[in-house]
């Protein structure tokens, strides 16, 4: 089948544009991040090319390989997948953005290996919203924490968070998740810290992401319907 990446675009442009405004928001104020995992280099520079706002990828050595081949030029690059610190190397200062840091450990790697290059580098803390023992991500209650603790570690600066609720057929029940999700979201923004300033908020994927952005969401992450199926 053939693929239209220009064309999908477009549609999901539109789409994320409608439930923007019906958010009380303007449509570039949504983020369109390409989730680009197991998809070619060729496809993914025609994302660019189009007009995405960046490229995600789940995988380390993915990442590392298509970006030689120059698949994400032009464009910002995210880490969107689950981080083991052995590869904390590997992507800091590479990725503009990583989107899925969990844990005081992560951050402390990540803040180390950024002043040894001396940069800053930019993060989300991942939350996981439904506390499902099988996903990585801070519980929500122990979110403050993790943003106080990530504000006194040089070398890292917090833009906000990223979430995966729970998969469910029920519209409902997502957009419960997509709720407490957003009103922790409004909520840590007030916290006056160093190195913080509480922007993102990367909820929404290609079956979910109208829901996302009409209950806040900033920020989506679109493979599928983007790419097609795996």
């Amino acid at each position: 089948m053939n693929i239209s990446i220009a064309e999908n675009i477009k549609m999901i442009r539109e789409t994320i544009g409608e439930a923007a405004i019906l958010s009380g928001r303007a449509p570039e104020d949504i983020k369109f991040v390409a989730a680009a995992k197991t998809k070619p280099t060729g496809l993914i520079k025609q994302a660019v090319l189009a007009g995405v706002d960046a490229v995600g990828e789940n995988r380390v050595q993915e990442m590392l390989e298509k970006r030689s081949e120059g698949a994400y030029d032009g464009t910002p690059l995210h880490f969107i997948g689950h981080l083991q610190s052995n590869k904390v190397s590997k992507i800091v200062g590479v990725c503009d953005l990583i989107e899925s840091v969990s844990s005081k450990s992560l951050v402390e790697s990540i803040g180390k290996r950024a002043l040894s290059l001396g940069i800053t580098q930019n993060i989300l803390i991942e939350v996981n919203i439904g506390k499902e023992p099988q996903k990585s991500g801070v519980l929500p209650e122990q979110t403050e924490e993790l943003l106080d603790f990530a504000s006194r570690t040089g070398g890292i600066f917090v833009l906000g968070f990223m979430a995966i609720p729970p998969i469910s057929a029920n519209n409902d029940r997502n957009c419960y998740y997509f709720d407490i999700m957003f009103q922790l979201f409004v909520d840590m923004s007030t916290k006056k810290y160093d190195n913080v300033s509480v922007q993102l908020l990367s909820m929404g994927m290609s079956d979910s992401y109208v829901n996302a952005i009409r209950a806040g969401s900033n920020m989506v992450r679109i493979g599928s319907a983007l790419f097609g199926e795996r």
